[in-house]
């Protein structure tokens, strides 16, 4: 065989592999998206940047951003700042960020067969601590398998792979339901370091979720951690990052998540003052949303109206109905105005919110 032709036989096995096609089962591994803010107090189970949510329990105090700070290659990382500190965590302290996945994007896993899939998790990771820190994935069947990686120099990004085992028990339906998850623990109490790390598939087992850690992002506020190109594959080998588009992750972000309206002087639609005390409008989604919403306002004065002088309202949107492409909200805080009116309803107030939130 010729050089080329052989050259040639080595890209197709790579195509036929991981290396082809859609290969990063995470979405917004590069933490571009974050329709909700760049900045959040850290509190237990709320969604941050897009796709990444808490686990919180009296672990000191946090402020988590969307940074700058990345590693050559990406634009933005997801930040820890820990502004109160907790040396000594209580048993049951906890501070997890998860990233959840549908089990329909999970099948290629085999799961629960003699061909189960290994898995590959890579990241880049930066922190003024050095030590070993603990990831786990977690699934549906209360299953959990765990590694330890080691933060080897501070101050300094750091690329991360670690490939763990399939599992030949339990199953991953195949629906839109959370099937697995992605933990990275950044600090815990007793209750989470008192067993040993899940290197092989097992019960899940709170004690052994944060066991291989020796270090507490929460023991000072000079501590930061840095988190970002978070890729999971099949197979044993990890690949390079796999660079989406920020408009194609954005379309990825909507399927849980979609911001309408945040901040001052946005159109939400054509809206109409239907009857007394209602103005109703319309809204398509720009994506099908993983499951039917529910919808996140804002309440309070003065945050939308009907462009006529006399019409006005305060918040406080109801759904008539909703689906997982559209929308009919109405609005009845405070309305008044013209019946049968009709015109462009706009925000009015910085602290204006409209979104629909399908989150896992």
């Amino acid at each position: 065989m010729t050089k080329a032709a052989e050259l040639a036989k080595m890209g197709e096995v790579l195509t036929n592999s991981q290396i082809g096609g859609r290969r990063n089962i995470v979405i917004n591994g590069a933490m571009q998206i974050s329709q909700r803010g760049t900045s959040f107090s850290v509190s237990d189970n709320i969604y941050t940047l897009d796709r990444f949510v808490t686990e919180f329990s009296g672990l000191g105090a946090f402020t988590l951003t969307q940074s700058t700070d990345a590693p050559d290659g990406f634009g933005n990382s997801l930040k820890l700042d820990c502004t109160t500190a907790d040396a000594s965590p209580a048993s049951g302290d906890i501070f997890q960020l998860f990233h959840k996945i549908e089990g329909q994007n999970l099948q290629q896993l085999k799961k629960g067969t003699s061909d189960a899939e290994k898995v590959t998790l890579s990241f880049f990771v930066k922190s003024n601590k050095t030590g070993n820190m603990q990831v786990n994935l977690r699934d549906a069947n209360s299953r959990i398998i765990g590694a330890t990686y080691a933060i080897s120099s501070a101050n300094t990004w750091e690329r991360k792979t670690i490939t763990f085992d399939g599992d030949t028990s339990g199953s991953i339906a195949n629906d839109n339901t959370t099937e697995l998850t992605i933990e990275f623990p950044v600090g815990s109490g007793s209750n989470y370091t008192s067993g040993a790390v899940p290197t092989a598939w097992e019960a899940s087992s709170d004690a052994d979720r944060n066991a291989g850690s020796n270090i507490n992002i929460a023991d000072n506020t000079a501590n930061e951690w840095y988190l970002t190109g978070i890729q999971l594959e099949a197979g044993s080998q990890a690949t390079p990052f796999e660079h989406r588009s920020f408009g194609e992750e954005l379309s990825l972000c909507q399927r849980y998540y979609f911001q309408k309206i945040n901040g001052n002087s946005q159109p939400v639609g054509i809206g109409s003052y239907i009857s007394s005390g209602q103005i109703r409008t319309y809204i398509d989604f720009p994506v099908e949303m993983r499951a039917d919403p529910s919808i996140v306002t804002s309440s309070g004065t003065s945050h939308f109206n009907l462009e006529n002088p006399s019409d006005s309202f305060d918040g406080g949107w109801v759904l008539v109905q909703i689906n997982k492409t559209s929308a009919i909200p109405y609005a009845t805080g405070s309305v008044s105005g013209t019946t049968s009116y009709s015109g462009i309803i706009r925000s009015t107030s910085a602290d204006a919110r409209l979104a629909f939130n399908a989150e896992l």
